[in-house]
This record gives structure tokens, sequence and C-alpha cells, in this order.
């Protein structure tokens, strides 16, 4: 791991990205809990910490309601903190660099590297300004749609306002809406259920930025090389397995409950929208707490497994997922190696693999079983609510807005580790690098 001088001190990549979303947390809660932030009293610096982390982790989970709670000042410092966010505060510094026509320095090429979870340094600068580009047309894109189909419902101005809000939470898979209460029947886009425009604009917000940026400029590169990357393979095909069988899941689970007064293409609509949004979309059109206990631990499953790395999203990841299901595969066949698309995966690859799961499942499994001590709460409703904040997915069976402060406090380290990720806070608290100057020798242990 590179070193990065930064002052007095040494700060490798992972500490300087984590030091970062800290301070920026830091800079959130601070305005929010100004005055002019909320509509009624004062937010309390708990809950203010609370929306400002789960904004900035582009998580969607809310103690408070978005849309009635908070000044228009507040709603735009959590648009800034998840714009922020879903790039990486290094993506957007970088813009500025590069708007000052300043030279991207060799520290900077090194966090972009660290942010993009990308292997080498080699054309980082122009992966940016390509994520800086995209981010901007879809962004622009989707709140254009939204805008049109909400001008329906309101006044032109507040459509607009409206259309840019959902557009950019969307991408960036915040999951902050301005719609109802979160206490209310028409949380979230409920009301938009059988609504062809918002959702089809909904899953594709969500999906181009839940695949990665790595793989959106590889996909709108392909006209030209004819080829596609494997990380792009691996991405595309593991996310189409993905929702195609969530979306069939569910649509089996729910079609003769939550799903019984829809129309034929709002159940459709419907079952694809809750397979794409646990990728870490947080918008829902179905009420979560209505659903199946078999359907909710469906939607678990999906949001433990999350996004694609160097995306808006979180959880472990699907390369990791397709990794570890490809690992399981070729020691079933009996196959030394692990092949993906006629390419041997390298062990350090399966390694880093394992180790993110197991570290994601130790982290899950304890504050589950934390909350279920500080919470009045059933276990599926503690779990889903655990992996929700862990995977940055924000869809919640009702516990979040009843948390107690030290429950906040769990979810808010849960959210803040699950955007950045357990390897890199792994690497950020690892002390200093030694050699190892002698090896022992290998042994055997039964296993199976």
């Amino acid at each position: 791991m590179a070193i990065v001088p930064f002052g007095q001190q040494r700060l490798t990549p992972p500490k300087i990205l984590s030091l970062g979303f800290i301070l920026l947390i830091a800079a959130g809660a601070l305005l929010l809990c100004l005055p002019a932030a909320s509509t009624g009293e004062r937010i309390s610096f708990i809950d203010a910490l609370f929306m400002a982390t789960s904004a900035t982790c582009v998580t969607g989970l809310a103690v408070i309601d978005t849309g009635t709670q908070l000044t228009v000042f507040g709603q735009i410092v959590l648009l800034v903190l998840f714009q922020f966010g879903g790039l990486g505060f290094v993506t957007m510094a970088t813009l500025i660099t590069l708007v000052l026509n300043k030279r991207i320095s060799l520290k900077e090429r090194l966090l972009l590297q660290e942010s993009m979870n990308q292997n080498s340094m080699q054309g980082i600068v122009r992966l940016i300004q390509r994520v800086l580009l995209y981010s901007l047309v879809i962004q622009l894109s989707g709140a254009i749609l939204l805008a049109a189909r909400f001008t329906l419902d309101m006044p032109f101005g507040k459509a607009m306002y409206y259309g840019l809000f959902h557009s950019i939470s969307i991408f960036n898979n915040a999951g902050f809406d301005l719609f109802g209460d979160i206490h209310g029947p028409f949380s979230g886009l409920t009301r938009y259920a059988e609504d062809p425009i918002v959702n089809i604009t909904s899953m594709l917000l969500i999906f181009l930025g839940g695949i990665g940026f790595i793989v959106l400029s590889d996909v709108i590169d392909y006209p030209k090389r004819k080829r596609l990357t494997l990380h792009s393979k691996v991405v595309l095909s593991t996310s189409a397995v993905l929702i195609l069988g969530g979306a069939a899941v569910f649509f089996w689970l729910e079609l003769n409950s939550t799903l019984k007064p829809l129309h034929a293409g709002g159940k459709i609509m419907a079952s694809f929208l809750q397979a794409i949004t646990p990728r870490s979309g947080g918008v829902t059109t179905i009420e979560i707490p209505l659903l199946r206990e078999s359907t909710q631990f469906l939607m678990i499953l999906l949001m433990f497994i999350g996004a694609a790395p160097g995306s808006t999203g979180g959880g472990i990841k699907i390369t990791t997922f397709a990794i570890l299901a490809s690992t399981a595969y070729a020691k079933i066949r009996g196959r030394e190696d692990i092949v993906m698309f006629r390419h041997r995966i390298s062990k350090e690859n399966v390694y880093r693999a394992i180790t993110m799961t197991l570290l994601s499942l130790m982290l899950v499994v304890s504050a589950t079983m934390l909350l279920s001590v500080t919470e009045s709460a059933d276990f599926l409703t503690v779990l889903f609510e655990a992996v929700s904040a862990f995977g940055t997915s924000g869809i919640t069976m009702g516990l979040t807005p009843e948390l107690t402060t030290m429950g906040k406090a769990l979810v808010i380290i849960l959210m803040f580790v699950g955007r950045i990720g357990p390897l890199t806070l792994a690497y950020a608290l690892k002390p200093k690098n030694s050699k190892e100057l002698y090896r022992y020798p290998e042994g055997n242990i039964t296993i199976g």
C-alpha cells in the first residue's frame, strides 16, 4: 500500500478516504443542526448526525421526514451530501481541480485509484472525467423525465425541484424522497406503484448508478472496442441473474399478497423495482412491512450482496458474490482453478472476496445482536434494518424512526463502514507494514 505524505502525518489512501468521509459527515451534521435547516424545533445533534451519515453514505434511512421536517435549505444540504457521497468526495475535488485547470498530483491520483477501486493509476483521470460527464447527463435526463411526470400532480416549479432532487437521490442510490410521512401509509413512491414513467426511470437510475462507472464507461466504448473487460462481463451477467431471479421470486411470493391490488403491468413493474432497489436504491413502491417474511428475507440477501465496485452502492459487492459462487462451483467440480469467462481468477482476489464477506458477516451479526438488545422489535425487523444500513440500501421496515439513541449510534457506524467498505477501514486502521522474516511449517486441518 503506497504511503502518501499529508502534512506532518504519513497517511495511506484508505486513511485519507475514511477521514474525508468523517469530515464531510461532521460538516453536514453541523449544518443540519442550524435553525434554518428545520421547519419546527431545531434538530438534535444525534438526529442531524444520523441524517448526515445516511446522506453522505448514500443510505436513505431517516429518523426525521425529509419532506416535512426539513426546509429547502436542509434538503439542499442532504442533496449536496449524497452527491458528494455517491460520486465520492475525491471525485468531486478532482472536478474542482479540473475546472481550475490545475495539474492532478501523484497523491491525488493514488486517492482516485483507491476511491474507484482500481488496480492501477493508468487512465484514472480520464475515467474520472467520464464519470463526471456520465453522471451529469444521466441525472439531468432522469430529472427531466421525473419532473415532466410530477407536473401532473403539483405546480411547475415544485415539480422541477422534486424531479431534480429525486433523480440525484435515486442515481446516487441515496434513497431519500420528499413524499409522505415516514410513519404514514404513503412513504416513498408507493403512490406511483403503477406509473410506468416513475418506475422505469427509477429502475434505470438505480441500475446505472449501481453497476459502477468502470462498467458504464466500458459499455459506452463497446461499439469502438467490440469487447468488454472481464470485470464488466461479471458485473453485467451477475446483475442480470440477480434482477431477473429476484423479480421472479418476488412476483411468485407476493402475487396473492401485496401485488394483488395492482394490474398486470403494475405487478411486473413492482416486482422488478423491488428486485433492483435492494442493490442500494432505497426507493420502494410497495410497503415493505406488509411483505411476507420470506420476501423480506429475500430482500435481506439482495441488500447484503449490494451493487458493483466503483459505484454509488454498498454491500459486499456483486463481484465478491460472483467470485464466491465460482469458487464453490470449482471446488464441487474438483477443479484447481477458478475460471470466469475463460479467465483464471487469482488467489489474491479469492482471498479478498472471502475476507470481505467474513468481515461483513461479522459486522452485521454483531450489530444485529446489539440492536436486538437496545431496540424493542422482532428479530427479522432488526436484521433487516442492520443489513439495510450496512448495504446502504435505505429500505426500512419502520424501525429506523423509532430507534433509541444507542440504536442510532450503531446504525451510524454500520452506514459508515458499509459505504467505505470493511476492507478499506481495515487497511486504514492497520499498523505499519513489517516484513515477515520467517515462515511457519505447513499444517493440515480437516474440513467438512
